[in-house]
């Protein structure tokens, strides 16, 4: 991760919320029954929540374990430079921990998941990466329903106006001027952004002594790392400059674009700080269940509550706690409940199985510049100087990503021998199998920060995993963390494919735009020069990118596999359904923030349509 960063002041009066009060006591509820319940207030539950009370009459209540996005300390979460901060070990986190990996040398890592109103969106590091049209193409074909291919989702992401113009205007999406304000012609492609949605979305804002010579690159070495234009075309492969949830110089995420003109309705209730315990079964459908109870707690000792959603129960908790819900629920494997003296409602064996993520290693060199971020990061007086720039105007280094300004997906060669060896898993011609990102300055999340020196960071994402891992109870209660196994790099393929990105890096930085730049490898690196030192290298010093799928994942309403259908209703039960990453069948070729809020402006729209609420 980032050098910690010393906060020496709350920004309290950038970030005042102007909302209505949150509740924080479960005694506060208006009723004891809504119309629809969302259980978490992350990424896609806030989405689901602001979407459905757009009609008045509809009443809907979210439950968060978290805190609120505004409290003491949220500056971390807010001002984009301090994305490092945010996590892990810190009160905006789960805290998670994996059990061991046998792909990263029998170490457990630290697994971050948002704990706060916005969920991971409100702790990531922002990208804003739609992932390639394969991928909505390939969720098309498994779940058996087109409307999730891409040019049928992308209407959920693109919509054209009222007036029936060539003007393509942006659901969610709100395009905004960088940082800085800089002419952003040739950095992204206007025709396939919007500019009226809530979330808020922009280029880099703030120049470094790298973006040069990583564009020269991509024309010296233009048929490996060619420039692509904007990633989020549905062709995402070249390097291009780096979309993020940023806009006037704050992070934007599901809570501050959708939740918080949510709350000034009168009917949202949004309970915070409170962990729902298990969905109740409130009656039968003919034989199949029907769980529209949910019940809830704000300690393991204290007093549970209960609810009763008269339409619909929308798990949102994403990929860790949706299916540790649905099992404490007696949603799962039957051996396994019965194991934990848990009821079996109905025998899902795919809950919390199937689990993918992102595994990455970052490669840094020294550098002959003093205009990295360790530089900021060595001198407070520097430091204090952007602190102050950034307090009065919003602009300057804290107002940008603090993981760099360019990023690059790329796919193996089509005649590659680890292709023909494992074959392709990836959803075709324009998917990755890895990513690498570029950072002006030292970035790790499992190495130790160097005391002094100026470096160069690439990190090197496998992001077409065919290791497949799970989410497994411990206990009968939600206030016990699940066992959480990721596999990452647990197959060769994932293995072989990390050899040759972390190669293409070594390739990236032998060009002649880096000639007197680079000094040499950190000393971390100077053994990874081969397929098996860049094996132990990852072994030692690999991690997750922290972007879990499939825990809950979609399926054919004929297939006896899979967790929900093609609507992502859970599978032989009445009145629940997931919105969140758990659904994806496959890791998705892209930090997958925005294909989540893609899958929940849908299933927002999906929703509406079966209870007859006006879209």
């Amino acid at each position: 991760m980032l050098p910690p960063i010393p906060i020496l002041f709350l920004l309290s009066t950038i970030f005042e919320s102007g909302r209505s009060a949150l509740l924080a006591d479960p005694a506060q509820l208006r009723t004891t029954q809504y119309d629809f319940v969302v259980v978490g207030g992350g990424t896609a539950g806030c989405v689901i929540a602001s979407r459905l009370s757009e009609d008045p009459s509809v009443s809907v209540l979210v439950i968060e374990a978290g805190g609120s996005n505004t409290q003491e300390g949220s500056d971390v979460i807010q001002v984009p430079f301090f994305a490092g901060d945010a996590t892990p070990g810190t009160k905006f986190d789960w805290n998670y921990t994996t059990v061991p990996q046998s792909g990263l040398g029998g170490r457990s890592v630290l697994f971050p998941r948002g704990r706060v109103l916005g969920g991971s969106s409100s702790v990531n590091f922002m990208f804003y990466t739609r992932g390639p049209s394969d991928d909505f193409n390939r969720l098309a074909r498994v779940s058996g329903d087109e409307g999730w291919a891409w040019d049928n989702i992308f209407p959920f992401v693109l919509k054209v106006d009222s007036l029936g113009s060539k003007t393509v205007l942006l659901q969610s999406e709100k395009h905004v001027p960088s940082a800085d304000m800089h002419n952003t012609t040739g950095q992204f492609e206007p025709s396939v952004h919007g500019f009226n949605g809530p979330l808020l979305t922009s280029l880099p804002g703030f120049p470094t002594d790298i973006d040069g010579r990583v564009k020269n690159t991509t024309v010296i070495l233009k048929d490996e790392f060619p420039f692509n234009i904007d990633m989020n075309s549905g062709n995402p492969l070249g390097v291009g400059w780096l979309q993020s949830t940023i806009g006037n110089g704050a992070r934007s995420s599901s809570a501050t674009a959708f939740l918080t003109p949510a709350l000034n309705r009168p009917n949202v209730d949004v309970l915070i700080e409170t962990q729902v315990t298990r969905l109740l079964q409130t009656g039968t459908s003919g034989s199949v269940p029907i769980l529209q109870g949910v019940e809830f707690a704000q300690s393991r000792t204290g007093p549970h509550f209960n609810v009763k959603a008269s339409k619909e129960v929308i798990l949102s908790a994403g990929s860790i706690g949706t299916p540790q819900i649905l099992m404490l629920s007696g949603v799962g494997d039957q051996a396994s409940l019965t194991s934990l003296g848990i009821k079996t409602i109905v025998d899902v064996p795919d809950v919390g199985e199937n689990m993918q993520d992102h595994a990455f290693v970052a490669i840094q060199w020294t550098v002959n510049s003093n205009k990295t971020i360790d530089t900021l990061n060595d001198q407070p007086a520097l430091f204090n100087a952007a602190l102050a720039e950034y307090d009065q105007t919003h602009t300057g280094v804290l107002a940008d990503n603090p993981a760099g300004n360019q990023i690059g997906w790329f796919r193996l060669p089509e005649d590659s021998e680890i292709l023909r060896t494992f074959g392709d898993p990836t959803g075709g011609p324009v998917s990755p199998h890895f990513e690498l990102m570029f950072e002006n300055g030292f970035f790790s999340f499992t190495q130790p920060i160097p005391t002094s020196g100026n470096f160069f960071t690439i990190l090197v994402a496998m992001v077409s995993p065919t290791s497949r891992g799970s989410v497994k109870l411990v206990t009968n209660s939600v206030f016990d963390h699940p066992l959480i196994d990721p596999a990452l790099l647990g197959s060769t393929f994932d293995q072989e494919v990390l050899v040759e990105a972390v190669k293409a890096s070594q390739r990236f930085v032998a060009s002649s735009p880096w000639k007197g730049y680079i000094v040499a490898p950190f000393i971390d690196s100077v053994n990874a020069t081969t397929d098996q030192g860049i094996k132990e290298y990852a072994a030692k010093f690999g991690t997750t990118i922290r972007h879990p799928v499939a825990t809950s994942m979609v399926s054919k309403l004929t297939d006896k596999s899979g967790v929900v259908g093609p609507q992502l209703l859970v599978k032989n039960v009445v009145g629940v359904r997931v919105v969140d990453a758990s659904i994806f069948p496959f890791a998705v070729g892209a930090h997958p923030q925005a294909a989540v809020y893609a899958i929940a402006e849908r299933s927002a729209n999906l929703i509406k349509i079966a209870h007859g609420i006006q879209t």
